[in-house]
């Protein structure tokens, strides 16, 4: 079949790989893609974010299967114009990924559903965010409304710092700060069938020992091994069949990737948030992992036959993912700097070592250039997380990225204990 992917980020890359090695993929695009993902696939300019346009492009390119990675292209329904072109498409409706698109209507969707959630307060005014700060006290967990490109949630001790990004905020969601690890866990579903993947851990913060600002993500791995090993059938009970028939049931459903943050709490499984995409960096380690080809899951999703689709085979190895950022990531991250040390990567540490591109671009002289805040994603597979985390260290250390940062301790408690 020929699959088109939108985006053009690590987990773009991540997809791109797996269906590029799927032996039913004839022909692979990629709209706009990166300069890792030109390797693997045909890239083609467009808009993401508009719906006619990326419908022109699969009908030109005649694609069976259009895949859309980022949360902003489904938040503005450019699913839902390739769908009424005819073309299967994996990703929820402009109304399903408002799971994303707004963390009020996600509460509203967890009340509806019965999912364990965190207490919390939507506000609109100074008057009832001082008021839900007070009520939860600290830590405070203050988090932007809309999409923000997994940088609007403040998790803070000082009630100023709390305060001031309510402010900046037009619709805010305050709550309950959730303790216990984090997980990630991802579910294919069509809307009725809900298939959950493996799970997996990522690191938000910016420097070592989860310290500095949030960012979009700074490293992953899977497995869990110090997870219940009755997690995933828990939370596919729990949290993940009840949203999809809780949207189902309000004339929303939900096709495409649900990704649930959640908090492993004192009290039980919560959850933080929801997305209506693959998570980034977690896709890269997860499917890392995947043994099953890619493609014709994606297809059963969307086509509405994922009841038919055999069990998920999984490889026994470990993943581990570590994101090298550009200098000043994630204020205001300076791009455009070369990037060397890609081609010996690629001669000295495959298969089991290989980088996925985040923020890259090709410059005049062809030379790998930084183009964003996060710049690679670079993924080692091992038999345990000792040797993938070893092996994926050394990788990052072969490249040159001038004031590039990454964090050092991914995977490094969970691969010692």
């Amino acid at each position: 079949m020929k699959v088109l992917v939108i985006g053009g980020g690590a987990r773009e890359h991540a997809l791109c790989r797996s269906l590029s090695l799927d032996p039913d993929v004839t022909a692979l695009h990629c709209a706009p893609g990166n300069a890792g993902i030109a390797e693997v696939a045909k890239l083609h300019a467009v808009d993401q974010l508009d719906g006619a346009a990326v419908t022109a492009l699969a009908t030109e390119l005649g694609a069976e299967l259009v895949v859309v990675g980022p949360e902003a292209p489904l938040v503005a329904g450019v699913a839902d114009a390739v769908r009424a072109a005819g073309i299967p498409v994996f990703g929820p409706s402009r109304e399903a990924a408002l799971l994303e698109g707004s963390k009020a209507f996600a509460k509203d969707v967890m009340a509806g559903a019965g999912v364990p959630t965190a207490r919390s307060y939507v506000c609109t005014t100074p008057e009832e965010i001082d008021e839900a700060l007070d009520a939860f006290g600290a830590p405070y967990v203050v988090k932007d409304d809309g999409l923000a490109a997994g940088k609007g949630v403040v998790v803070t001790e000082d009630v100023e710092q709390a305060r001031a990004h309510a402010l900046s905020c037009d619709r805010v969601v305050i709550e309950e700060y959730l303790d216990g690890p984090e997980v990630s866990l991802f579910a294919i579903t069509d809307g009725t069938t809900v298939l959950p993947l493996q799970p997996a851990q990522d690191f938000k913060r910016a420097l070592d020992g989860d310290e500095g600002p949030n960012t979009g993500g700074m490293g992953a791995y899977s497995p869990l091994p110090w997870a219940d090993p009755k997690l995933v059938e828990e939370v596919l009970e729990t949290v993940l069949q009840p949203t999809v028939d809780e949207l189902r049931r309000r004339g929303t459903p939900f096709s495409g990737l649900l990704y649930a943050g959640l908090a492993i709490t004192s009290r039980g499984v919560r959850v933080i948030e929801f997305n209506a995409r693959f998570g980034d960096p977690e896709t890269q380690v997860v499917l890392a992992r995947l043994k099953t080809p890619l493609a014709g899951v994606l297809l059963n999703s969307a086509n509405g036959t994922l009841e038919d689709q055999a069990p998920l085979s999984w490889s026994d190895d470990a993943a581990v993912t570590v994101v090298i950022a550009s200098h000043n990531y994630p204020d205001t991250p300076r791009t455009g700097d070369p990037i060397e040390g890609l081609d010996e990567v690629a001669e000295k540490d495959a298969p089991h070592a290989y980088v996925l591109h985040a923020g890259t671009k090709r410059g005049e002289d062809g030379a790998v250039l930084s183009a964003g805040g996060r710049v690679l994603s670079v993924t080692a597979t091992g038999s345990d997380l000792a040797q993938a985390r070893e092996r994926a260290y050394a990788a990052v250390g072969r490249i040159r990225l001038d004031g590039s940062q990454h964090r050092t301790d991914i995977a490094r408690k969970v691969a010692e204990a």
